[in-house]
């Protein structure tokens, strides 16, 4: 066994050689004359050929498993046209075409081209008015309705995945197999062009073959009318039902193929499991078969039986079905009682989503695509918008209805705390004074809720008007959307877990495999540069440039392990990227630090085993601030950015972050060389006018 199979693996690696060849073979067949013994051969193997793929189609779960179809149909009728061609010239040639169509020429027709001439018409018009064209039309709608469902099937994916049903892996692959099914069908609605074809060319050989010998055979060969009628016709009807045959297997399997779209299992099994399920159709069967058996006039004997069998038949699916149905109670009576045994688990209520979306009753048209929602596209560009600013792969953000809230409220959570939420009016239209407003209009005064501007709800009435006096109008959706698109970005750091770092290193691995071997885990852990990259999310440093954060990692975590003083060398690696990002009209805006400040912050910093810490007199603390605060009031800069010296840049940002937020601390050496920077003000000593 295990030498046959390693012969079988040896020469399934040529298979492609073999295809070629057999090609090459069809080609040849056309133009060189074979002997009879060898066309007898080829005959026999296209007659196999047509009963496999037929077999094969009976047997497949879904179209898909056998994606290769279109292209075997092509080979397939290339080859049958192939042995008419060499038939008919043998035919033509020496009046003889080998065994097998001199059999089915005198034994299967017995020997009358009258019965052979009109089976091989019947045969033909079966394959091409019926099943042919069936499948053609099958072919046609089924790929015009597969591309037409593409659009509402990746929506439906990517619902799926934003609400955690499936993983990224998953939704690819099913994102895939949408493409080949609609490349299948597709590809099918052509193939079954050739079938077609081939049976117009079957006719048209057949005529060609029954003149032609008739010509040859009573002009060249002097044989008389009768004889040359019987001769030719009788081994171009075997020609024809010969290639027919094989002909009628394939465009079965096409039409076969192309109608399994709603199957789950193969043929047999869809057979059995819908036509003899039922028990009440069958018993119903049976009464009017017996009813046919009693009336005078009609055969007895054949209704009878069938009648007997479709009862029993119906009487052993009925005991079946009860048996079964017996066993399923039993079944779930004994797990009732036994999970009524076990102790309770309680580790499904433990687990947290890493973020969630709680939404009023009122809401859920936002997310319902049924109702026209689309918020779950919305999130799903939300995830992708936030990998490409942040570099950092979102978690699936899950959606709830909750009862408790209020039906226009809606509440985001992260790991199960709430961190921001707000009020929605399905109905309205949320309008925000942007700065060039020339008329008030009259709406529900509220506030945005991803910056706290002062806007109001409009109606559907009043929102042109809104628009031409200057308002900013946008819809619900679009405000939840940037509402949740601003939290992300707020607490990415957060979301950001050990798991979605391996997730991001993985991924470096394949293409940088040097940087991440030398750096994790032999001089730092996995943990350490989930901080690093923790604490640059903080600050809103974007994490996507990561073979230039770990390989400023590796080249300074031989020199100190702490992630404070790791992450200030990781920014200065970034400085080309810090700085641009804060930039305006090409230059960069800055406020400066008065140097007492700086050596006062200096003076109070402290390295212990949590970071850095800055103890100062909480009234000097107090007055720093009202500066730093003095100082942003005075100036028109869009991102407020304080530049001080490196070394006490992580303590000022500490200081800072909890009462000046929007606050950016930049270092000197985080200013790219090429960076034009403006001093628009100074943060002032007290003691200084």
């Amino acid at each position: 066994m295990a030498n046959a199979a390693s012969r079988i693996e040896r020469l399934s690696r040529y298979s492609d050689i073999y295809i070629v060849l057999g090609v090459v073979l069809i080609i040849v067949m056309m133009i060189l004359p074979l002997p009879p013994t060898m066309l007898d051969i080829l005959l026999a193997t296209n007659i196999t050929l047509g009963l496999l793929v037929l077999l094969l189609t009976m047997n497949v779960n879904e179209a898909l498993e056998v994606a290769i179809f279109p292209s075997l149909l092509l080979v397939t009728t290339l080859f049958r046209l192939g042995l008419n061609i060499s038939t008919t010239r043998l035919i033509l040639l020496h009046a003889e075409a080998g065994q097998i169509i001199q059999a089915f020429g005198t034994f299967v027709v017995g020997g009358n081209y009258i019965v052979g001439f009109v089976i091989f018409v019947i045969l033909v018009v079966i394959q091409f008015i019926v099943i042919t064209k069936g499948a053609e039309r099958v072919a046609e709608v089924a790929a015009r309705f597969t591309l037409d469902a593409m659009p509402g099937k990746q929506m439906s994916i990517d619902a799926d995945l934003n609400s955690g049903l499936i993983t990224e892996a998953e939704a690819r692959q099913k994102r895939r197999n949408i493409e080949r099914e609609a490349d299948f069908y597709g590809s099918m609605d052509g193939a079954t062009k050739f079938v077609k074809g081939d049976a117009i060319a079957g006719i048209i050989i057949t005529l060609i073959n029954v003149a032609g010998g008739l010509a040859i055979g009573m002009g060249q060969l002097g044989m008389a009318f009768d004889e040359a009628v019987q001769r030719y016709t009788l081994l171009t009807v075997g020609d024809g039902l010969v290639s027919q045959i094989p002909a009628l297997l394939i465009s079965t399997s096409t039409g076969i193929i192309i109608t399994r779209a709603a199957s789950e299992g193969n043929m047999g099994q869809d057979l059995n499991k819908q036509l003899f399920s039922n028990p009440k159709v069958l018993f119903i069967a049976c009464g009017v078969l017996l009813f046919f058996a009693v009336v005078p006039g009609l055969p007895t004997l054949p209704f009878f039986v069938l009648s007997t069998m479709m009862g029993s038949l119906g009487y052993i699916l009925y005991q079946t079905a009860r048996q079964q149905q017996d066993e399923e109670e039993a079944e779930q009576a004994q797990e009732e009682i036994e999970e009524t045994k076990k102790p309770e688990s309680v580790l499904s209520l433990l687990q947290v989503d890493q973020i969630e979306l709680e939404i009023g009753y009122s809401l859920i048209p936002l997310v319902d695509q049924e109702q026209g929602g689309d918020m779950l596209e919305r999130i799903t560009m939300i995830r992708r918008q936030c990998a490409l600013e942040l570099g950092m792969v979102v978690p699936i953000i899950r959606i709830r209805d909750n009862l408790q809230l209020d039906p226009d409220q809606y509440v985001v959570k992260i790991k199960g705390i709430e961190v921001g939420g707000g009020e929605l009016m399905i109905n309205h239209y949320l309008a925000m004074d942007s700065g060039g407003v020339t008329e008030a209009v009259n709406g529900i005064p509220t506030k945005e809720p991803a910056f706290g501007l002062d806007a109001l709800w409009v109606d559907e009435e009043t929102r042109d008007k809104a628009e031409l006096a200057g308002y900013t109008v946008v819809d619900p959706p679009s405000v939840l959307a940037t509402h949740l698109t601003e939290i992300i970005r707020s607490h990415a750091h957060e979301l950001l877990g050990r798991q979605e770092v391996k997730t991001l290193v993985d991924g470096l691995r394949e293409e940088y495999p040097a940087v991440v071997e030398e750096l994790i885990p032999d001089q730092l852990s996995l943990g350490e540069v989930q901080k690093v990259l923790q604490n640059l999310l903080k600050e809103g440093i974007p994490i996507r440039n990561l073979i230039t954060i770990l390989e400023t990692l590796a080249d300074t975590a031989p020199v100190t392990k702490d992630v404070d003083f790791l992450t200030e060398y990781v920014r200065e690696a970034l400085a080309r990227q810090i700085s641009g990002m804060y930039r305006e009209n090409g230059v960069l805006s800055v406020l400066t630090l008065d140097q007492q400040w700086e050596d006062t912050v200096a003076s109070g910093m402290e390295h212990t085993e949590r970071g850095i810490v800055v103890s100062m007199d909480p009234r000097l603390l107090q007055q720093l601030l009202v500066q730093i605060s003095e100082s942003i009031e005075q100036t028109t800069m869009s991102y407020p950015v304080l530049l001080v010296s490196p070394n006490i840049r992580m303590a000022l940002r500490r200081l800072t972050e909890r009462s000046i937020p929007k606050l950016v601390v930049l270092s000197y050496n985080e200013i790219s060389a090429d960076m034009q920077v403006q001093s628009v003000g100074t943060v002032k000593w007290p003691d200084e006018s």
